[in-house]
């Protein structure tokens, strides 16, 4: 059957995450509360929900394209980072980017959307020296654009 997210509903009266679209990557996730925004504010939104995400993946909480551009609703610390063993209520920390209106969330609002991704377990070792690649230590602004 494959791997499975297990969603537990601490708010009942919530729906379950779910994808807009048949084949969209984003599970939207919704507000669990009222709470209003001022400019430039930011605050941390309950979900309602709790998961165990799968090991061998980690959840990626980040904005929603349509709340960003139209009422300028973004996540701080985008992508927010969920891993495999956390096993508390999703929040998410949501900022208010809009320089003179308040954005105004209500209680199951569509909030972010969460994205699972496979994370392979990769050891780690200090090295005196890196091996050369082709791009080097050229960083910022090296594409000349």
């Amino acid at each position: 059957m494959g791997d499975e997210l297990l969603v537990h509903r601490i708010d009942r009266d919530l729906p379950m995450p779910e994808r807009s679209h048949p084949g969209d990557a984003g599970l939207d996730l919704r507000s669990a509360v009222d709470v209003v925004l001022a400019p430039g504010e930011r605050a941390t939104i309950p979900t309602g929900i709790a998961l165990a995400i799968p090991e061998g993946y980690a959840g990626f909480v980040q904005p929603r394209s349509g709340a960003a551009s139209k009422q300028g609703l973004g996540i701080v610390n985008s992508p927010g980072l969920i891993d495999a063993g956390y096993r508390g209520e999703v929040r998410v920390i949501a900022i208010n980017l809009d320089a003179a209106t308040p954005i105004e969330i209500e209680r199951g609002d569509k909030i972010a959307q969460l994205v699972l991704l496979a994370v392979p377990e990769i050891g780690v070792r200090e090295v005196a020296e890196l091996p050369s690649s082709a791009r080097g230590e050229r960083g910022f602004g090296s594409t000349g654009r």
